[in-house]
C-alpha cells in the first residue's frame, strides 16, 4: 500500500486553496502601502544628519513609545514586499520572463536588508542609547541611518525596474506604462547621489524624504493592480 504523497486540503476551506494565498500576495503591494503610511505616522520627524544632542535624546527617548511601535509595524510591513515580489516572480515567470522575476527577488531581499538595518539603528537608539546620554555615539548611529536611507535608492530602482521591464516584455503593461516607469527608475538612482551637506539634495533633504519612497509607493499599488486584473492556472507552490 503506496501512501499519497499529493497535499490535503480541507474540503469547502477557502482559505486552503491556492487561488486565496495567490490573491492575497498579489495585493500585498497594497497592504504595504498602507501600512507604510501607518508607520510613518507613528514614527514621526525623524532628526536630520547633524542633529544636536538634545534633539536626538528629545526624538528617540521622548518618544520612544512611538519609534518602537513604528519598527514592528514597519518590520511586518518588510514582509508585504518580500511577498509582493514573491508573486510578481511568479507572474512573470508564468510569462515568460523568470529572469527579471529573480531580479525582482534579489533587489527585494537587498532593499530590505539595508531597511531592516535602519529600523534596527532606530529601535536601538530609542530603546537605550539615546537615553543613556551617549551623544556622539546616537549622533553618529542617527547619521549612519540617513545614510543607508539613500543607500536604499540602488536595489529601489532595481527592484521597480525589474517589475517594469518584466511585465513590458510579458505585454503586460503597455509603452507609454514602459515610458513612466523608465522615468521612475531613472529617478529612482538619482536618489543614490543625495550626499549634499544641506538642502533639497541632502540625504534627509525633501527628494531623498519624500520623492524616494513615493516612487516605490506608487509602483507597488501599480504592479499590485496590474497583477490582480491576471487570471493563472492552478499554481501547487502556493
Amino acid at each position: 500500500m503506496r501512501a499519497s504523497a499529493a497535499p490535503i486540503t480541507p474540503s469547502g476551506n477557502v482559505y486552503a486553496t491556492s487561488a486565496f494565498w495567490e490573491r492575497l500576495w498579489r495585493t500585498s503591494g497594497i497592504q504595504f502601502v498602507l501600512l507604510f503610511i501607518v508607520a510613518a505616522g507613528i514614527y514621526g520627524y525623524q532628526p536630520g544628519v547633524g542633529a544636536s544632542a538634545d534633539d536626538l535624546v528629545a526624538f528617540y527617548d521622548g518618544h520612544r513609545t512611538q519609534v518602537l511601535l513604528a519598527t514592528v509595524i514597519a518590520g511586518l510591513n518588510l514582509l508585504n514586499l518580500l511577498w509582493f515580489a514573491a508573486a510578481l516572480r511568479a507572474s512573470l515567470a508564468d510569462a515568460g520572463q523568470d529572469g527579471w522575476g529573480a531580479a525582482a527577488t534579489a533587489a527585494s531581499a537587498a532593499f530590505g536588508a539595508l531597511v531592516l538595518l535602519q529600523i534596527a539603528i532606530g529601535a536601538a537608539l530609542a530603546h537605550s542609547i539615546a537615553g543613556s546620554r551617549e551623544n556622539a555615539l546616537a549622533s553618529a548611529l542617527n547619521d549612519f541611518a540617513w545614510a543607508l536611507h539613500v543607500l536604499t535608492s540602488f536595489p529601489r530602482a532595481m527592484l521597480i525596474m525589474a517589475g517594469v521591464f518584466g511585465l513590458w516584455r510579458a505585454r503586460l503593461i503597455s509603452n507609454a506604462l514602459f515610458t513612466v516607469g523608465i522615468v521612475a527608475v531613472l529617478l529612482g538612482v538619482l536618489g543614490g547621489t543625495t550626499w549634499l551637506r544641506g538642502g533639497f539634495w541632502a540625504p534627509d533633504g525633501a527628494y531623498s524624504r519624500f520623492v524616494s519612497p513615493i516612487l516605490l509607493l506608487v509602483w507597488s499599488v501599480s504592479v499590485s493592480r496590474i497583477l490582480m486584473t491576471q487570471g493563472s492556472g492552478p499554481r501547487a507552490g502556493w
